[in-house]
């Protein structure tokens, strides 16, 4: 293959690798809704039970937060603040440990 096509497709796989690392997963339940500013403390009634779609979207009701987050074991997570998200951290069985908001 002459040079002039291998640089294009390296640089194409090298690329796909970069943006590959900065995406995100999430191996937990997902449920999306509209709200306002979090407050976690009615929130923490949900802490000790399973992490569902239900639970999820329970807790995202009573702390009146537009976004919900869910923090899977050994998961990174972006540090920025925003007063409108709930994350919800659980454990390897999906119990629920931690509720905070921003």
């Amino acid at each position: 293959m002459p040079m002039t096509k291998v640089l294009p497709l390296a640089a194409a796989a090298a690329t796909a690798l970069i943006l590959g690392g900065c995406a995100t997963t999430d191996s937990g339940p997902r449920e999306e809704f509209v709200g306002g500013k979090c407050k976690a403390e009615p929130g923490q009634t949900f802490v000790g039970q399973k992490a569902t779609v239900a639970t999820g979207a329970g807790i995202q009701k009573v702390t009146g937060a537009a976004i919900l987050r869910w923090a899977p074991p050994n998961s990174a997570l972006t540090m920025d603040f925003r007063e409108e998200r709930v994350t919800v951290a659980y454990d390897k069985d999906m119990v629920i440990e931690r509720i905070t908001c921003g």
